[in-house]
């Protein structure tokens, strides 16, 4: 599943980065303003908006590919990279369906569910060699575990009652 997310994530980066390259091109070549823009303004902007939108793109699809390689949940900045990826992909969705068409809308949620279905899948998995239902003592080990590598702690037997 994280290998997909990476790379459905890698492919889109390049898109988004390739058609905003483009739409600058074409706003450089035409050389007309709108609203009395200027046009190398737009043109230059829409070149970097699109490197710094693909590269974002890039970073969510860099933390899928470590989600993948070390086959554990994200934590920490690269979960709130992949959470705010899902929410783009939300909006980019809503946008799309009234000015694209509902293909676009398609794909974006198809996205957005892959990213989602990523978080989720790998929410509730446990760190290696700890079981998943090990509660964790006061500190921080899970119960039952040896202390500093001596012997398993067993708790007392219950008493019995004659």
């Amino acid at each position: 599943m994280a290998w997909l997310v990476a790379v459905v994530l890698f492919v889109e980066a390049f898109g988004i980065a390739a058609l905003n390259w483009f739409l600058g091109v074409v706003v450089d070549r035409q050389d007309m303003s709108l609203a009395g823009l200027d046009p190398d303004v737009m043109s230059v902007s829409s070149k970097i908006g699109g490197l710094v939108f693909g590269g974002y793109f890039a970073l969510c699809g860099l933390v899928a590919l470590l989600v993948a390689l070390r086959d554990r949940a994200p934590a920490g900045l690269g979960r709130i990279l992949l959470i705010s990826a899902a929410v783009v992909h939300g909006l980019l969705g809503a946008f799309a369906w009234g000015l694209v068409g509902w293909t676009a809308f398609v794909f974006m949620i198809v996205v957005l569910g892959l990213i989602v279905l990523l978080l989720m899948t790998y929410d509730g998995q446990s760190a290696p060699g700890r079981p998943a239902d090990a509660v964790p003592d006061g500190d921080g080990s899970p119960a039952g575990s040896s202390p500093a590598g001596g012997s398993p702690v067993t708790p007392p037997p219950a008493p019995t009652t004659p």
